[in-house]
């Protein structure tokens, strides 16, 4: 697969999807997927419920999921590069924050600084730049990027477990911090291109003169895309937070629970790299439905207790791996590039509103159920969104889609 060729005045893809692959691995690590490894000891050092300090990531989410239309609409208008870097500084005042925090409160704001961050600078502002800079072209940079994203958990769990070991949960807060501001910050500012400041042009599938029948079957599949989408997100974020707890509850240690909780990142990287090989061959549509059906069979092999947990967390790492591409991609081909940055940022809104009160849920049901009254629920939810990725097919082959580029 090539990468696509950047307009005049953009550095070349490999460049930017080095920096933004390098600096989204931190970023998931250092916001979305930190919880899983310091709540635990976060609760037991200050003796804030359990509830609360997982609670942060969702309220977190939150403010994510209010902004993400403005930072769609910003980065349609003039680009990446400031949105991006803004995310790098809130992110990393945000570390400040939790790693002060003298009391709940603090915390807690903290993390709704830390939210202003993950709305700006995870995955879908990154695709909304990388579909502002190359247009079609940037399938191929999206399934790239999400080649690098997939070691987030791989990478820093075990350098979160790591660095809370040697210096404490808040000098790791700071370790994150600073890689943020001096990283981070540094290459967005000096790797990312300034863009001309555009007016949005009104994308052409949005004629008013499109008969009122198709403009409702675009509606139709707008609604079942943002509901699929928002159902994945919910079980990915859950079990983000809650896995190890999950693998730990019949006995396993710490240690072994994130070597295991660590297979989930490699699956990801495996099956994004087959995407990359196979992406041309077939439309987004089936590596959407592709993603569901492996997140189904993991987490039902979980709920099913099969003594095969490395195979179950394999399945379920392929799927939500796919799943990243497909939330990038699919939109691309079925609404083209046009307001391509808009349109990312709208579908965000729901998914991250969802995400942020699943950890919580999440939470409640672990109190209440246990960990196999969580893995049914989420087993439940992950059939639902397979019979609605199977419907979201048959609305994609009954209307003729954008053209899309491999």
């Amino acid at each position: 697969m090539t990468s696509p060729s950047p307009p005049a005045g953009v550095p070349k893809c490999g460049i930017i999807m080095t920096v933004l692959g390098m600096t989204q691995i931190m970023a998931w690590g250092s916001s979305y997927y930190l919880p899983a490894v310091i709540a635990p000891r976060v609760a037991a050092d200050t003796g804030w419920p359990l509830g609360w300090v997982v609670g942060g990531l969702s309220l977190g989410l939150l403010v994510a999921g209010l902004i993400s239309p403005r930072v769609g609409s910003s980065i349609e208008r003039s680009g990446g590069r400031r949105v991006l870097a803004f995310s790098a500084i809130s992110i990393g005042v945000g570390q400040i924050g939790l790693a002060v925090a003298p009391n709940l409160v603090a915390y807690i704001v903290a993390w709704l600084v830390i939210g202003l961050g993950m709305g700006a600078g995870l995955y879908d502002a990154a695709f909304a730049t990388l579909g502002r800079l190359y247009g079609y072209g940037a399938r191929s940079a999206i399934t790239t990027l999400t080649l690098f994203g997939g070691f987030a958990s791989t990478v820093c769990w075990p350098i979160s477990a790591f660095l809370m070991s040697e210096v404490g949960w808040r000098g790791a807060c700071l370790s994150y911090a600073a890689v943020q501001l001096l990283v981070a910050l540094p290459l967005y500012l000096l790797v990312l291109p300034r863009e001309t400041e555009q007016l949005t042009a009104k994308p052409a599938h949005e004629d008013s003169a499109a008969p009122a029948r198709q403009s409702n079957a675009k509606l139709g599949t707008m609604v079942v895309l943002a509901s699929t989408l928002t159902l994945a997100a919910v079980i990915s974020s859950t079990l983000s937070v809650h896995l190890l707890t999950i693998l730990q509850s019949n006995g396993m240690a710490l240690v072994a629970a994130v070597g295991l909780g660590a297979l989930v990142g490699p699956s990801q990287v495996g099956a994004r790299a087959i995407e990359m090989i196979v992406a041309r061959y077939h439309h987004p549509i089936w590596t959407k439905f592709a993603s569901v059906t492996f997140v189904a069979i993991g987490v039902s092999a979980l709920w099913a207790g099969l003594p095969i947990i490395p195979l179950a967390l394999g399945f379920y790492g392929a799927g939500i791996g796919l799943e990243s591409i497909a939330r990038g991609t699919l939109p691309l081909a079925l609404f083209g590039p046009s307001g391509y940055a808009k349109l990312m940022g709208r579908l965000a809104m729901p998914s991250l509103l969802a995400q942020a009160a699943a950890p919580s849920i999440g939470a409640l049901l672990l109190g209440h159920a246990g960990a196999q009254g969580l893995l049914a629920a989420l087993s439940g939810l992950a059939v639902a969104n397979l019979l609605l990725a199977l419907l979201l097919a048959r609305l994609v082959m009954r209307r003729r889609p954008v053209a899309y580029v491999a």
